[in-house]
């Protein structure tokens, strides 16, 4: 779908969350680590909604303590107290990411607060133990510079990382592994100006490269999260939640124009087809007779279990839930993705679709017979228990009221292809209050001269740098400075006696394609990927197999490097060994170097470079080479 933007009018704001590499937890002294044993300690809690300091009581946290939603919470000693388990009150504030998250403020040029105030900000899915997140202001009125354009940054925040949620099963018990709760997050919030997905992953990356500039910020899958909040005329206000792949933000953006642009032509639509709120009724139909001898193996296993088929009814919108709305995803799957949410069951299914599923037309027919449905109006049905069954439908009546009206305002997630799904409704505006357990943090102004004195060099500037002093052309430089491993990069090549370029390359390009290719790089760490450098710069290792160990380690995350290399067989050829070698492809090609004479050197090195990938050291082999060349050649 070709989409001029900026004549549309899209508005696009983002809240950029990084967690901070600090020596301990944002309110206790816990290590900020993930563990992954089998938990020391376990503990039930339920979810109980309470009123904000308004009267308010959040709607899908009051849905989830009527289903009697529990919480399971995973925890070790190492990595959580009696803080995170909410049977203690907070510690201080933990002035090391006070301090980082100050230093990446003066970055963004914004202006610190003088004095710090804890708020609580509602939590309604479980991830934290006490219902609450911890956050807080650092600094106002920043900016960063996108291309030649000027994007503000309202607030700089810093606030506890939730709980990591592990698993769910059918008694309505949710897990939380609670080492990530109270790990420091940065967040960083732009005003809504940027106005094309393309400029939305330049902001987000701009933003990133002035994080990882402080040096203190976690790196991996999970430690950077961005919420994008979208909006466009006629459309509505839509949060995107916790999208981690950078290079997916502008598609996630670009789909999300698409569909709200969908579902804005399906409203005008629907209302062109007389289709009305006042006639999608919650008049639920027991259909489970029609299925009694179904082949459909979804329905069949529900009839199993002794659950019902119910149907409802949705006047006017025969065709409408079949509409695709982003790729592969369409009006229905929209539907039947609030029906999971309230209703709890697996999926819908609907007459757009049928017959399909092993669901038949005759079938079908006599579902449209009983519940007296015209030739344009849709029915959608679903089979689990009876209360589940009605939650779901109710949830389907309400987004089908919804399509007529236009785009509903909601909280979606992102999936791996970039199209989004329903999450939950979007937060009411009384669901932040004051923290009363921790006093106002003052921020004097010697404090913050003090950290001004010592700012990491700005992304421009070590751009510059990275071309001058490592000698690395601009597209190198530029990805390498965009990229998680700009650290790690300088640190490799000061340590070792290895090319620049060679490392630059590896840390970008080719862990980019292996990520592509399904290789878990994340999984290989950085002492580990210094250690194959290191063996490049010894001689030890060539540098034609440094992939190789990489996905090797990444395979085997306690295995050491010396395995690596013993596993892929790619020990070092000995000088005599690499002399029979030699000899070999020169007996072999006598006709060749008769005929090219000396440059006949660079195709024969080739040859035995190949012959033994990755365990010839080249510089050995080209003097040999070069040798016994000169000789045959007198």
């Amino acid at each position: 779908m070709e989409i001029d933007y900026k004549t549309l009018g899209l508005k696009v704001g983002l809240e950029i969350h990084q967690q901070l590499d600090t020596s301990a937890k944002l309110f206790c002294n816990c290590k900020p680590e993930l563990f992954k044993e089998e938990p020391e300690i376990t503990f039930l809690r339920r979810l109980r909604p309470t009123q904000s300091e308004l009267g308010q009581i959040d709607p899908a946290a009051y849905f989830e303590f009527q289903k009697g939603t529990k919480i399971l919470y995973e925890a070790n000693r190492t990595t959580s107290c009696l803080v995170e388990m909410d049977e203690e009150p907070p510690h201080p504030l933990n002035m090391e990411a006070v301090e980082i998250a100050l230093t990446a403020a003066l970055m963004m040029k914004a202006k610190p607060i003088d004095q710090i105030h804890i708020m609580r900000k509602t939590v309604i899915d479980g991830s934290n133990t006490t219902g609450f997140q911890r956050t807080c202001v650092i600094a106002l009125k920043g900016q960063i510079k996108v291309g030649e354009k000027t994007i503000p940054i309202e607030h700089i925040s810093l606030e506890e990382d939730a709980a990591r949620k592990t698993g769910e099963d059918e008694n309505n018990i949710i897990r939380y592994r609670i080492d990530r709760l109270g790990i420091p997050l940065i967040e960083i919030a732009t005003a809504p100006v940027i106005n094309s997905p393309k400029e939305a992953g330049e902001a987000a990356l701009a933003i990133g490269t002035i994080l990882r500039a402080t040096g203190k910020v976690k790196r991996g899958l999970g430690t950077i999260r961005q919420d994008i909040n979208i909006s466009i005329p006629n459309g509505a206000l839509i949060e995107i939640k916790g999208l981690q792949e950078l290079e997916l933000l502008p598609l996630v953006v670009e789909y999300e124009v698409q569909r709200q642009l969908n579902l804005i032509k399906i409203s005008e639509e629907l209302k062109k087809n007389r289709a009305k709120e006042t006639e999608i009724k919650e008049e639920f139909f027991d259909v489970t007779n029609i299925f009694k001898q179904t082949k459909c193996k979804v329905i069949r296993k529900a009839l199993d279990k002794n659950q019902q088929v119910l149907a409802v009814k949705l006047p006017r919108f025969k065709g409408f839930l079949k509409r695709e709305l982003m790729p592969n995803f369409r009006l229905g799957t929209e539907i039947a993705d609030r029906a999971r949410f309230w209703g709890k069951v697996g999926g819908i299914f609907h007459t757009d679709e049928m017959p399909a599923y092993g669901i038949t037309a005759e079938e079908v027919e006599q579902l449209k017979k009983n519940l007296n449905a015209e030739e344009n109006d849709a029915i959608v049905f679903v089979a689990d228990t009876l209360e589940n069954a009605k939650d779901a439908l109710k949830a389907v009546v309400a987004r089908a009221r919804e399509a007529i009206k236009g785009v509903p305002e909601e909280t979606r997630a992102p999936n791996p292809e970039g199209t989004t799904s329903y999450m939950r409704p979007r937060p009411g505006a009384a669901r932040m209050y004051p923290e009363t357990d921790i006093p106002p943090t003052q921020i004097t102004e010697e404090y913050i001269k003090k950290i001004r004195q010592f700012l990491p060099e700005l992304p421009e500037q070590k751009f510059e740098r990275l071309i001058k002093e490592y000698k690395l052309n601009q597209k190198l430089a530029r990805q390498i400075l965009d990229s998680e491993y700009s650290e790690l990069f300088e640190t490799i090549v000061k340590e070792i006696s290895v090319s620049p370029t060679t490392v630059a390359a590896f840390l970008t390009e080719t862990l980019k394609a292996l990520r592509r290719d399904g290789i878990e790089a994340d999984k290989v760490s950085d002492n580990q990927i210094r250690e194959i450098f290191k063996s490049v710069g010894n001689g030890e290792l060539m540098k034609e197999a440094v992939q190789d160990v990489f996905i090797w380690l990444s395979k085997h995350e306690d295995a050491t490097l010396k395995e690596a290399i013993t596993e892929l067989g790619l020990t070092t050829i000995s000088e005599d060994e690499v002399k029979t070698i030699v000899e070999k492809v020169i007996t072999e090609n006598k006709g060749l170097i008769q005929e090219r004479r000396e440059n006949s050197f660079g195709v024969l090195m080739g040859i035995i470079m190949k012959s033994s990938r990755g365990k010839i050291n080249p510089a050995l082999a080209s003097k040999i080479l070069k040798e016994r060349l000169e000789e045959l050649l007198k």
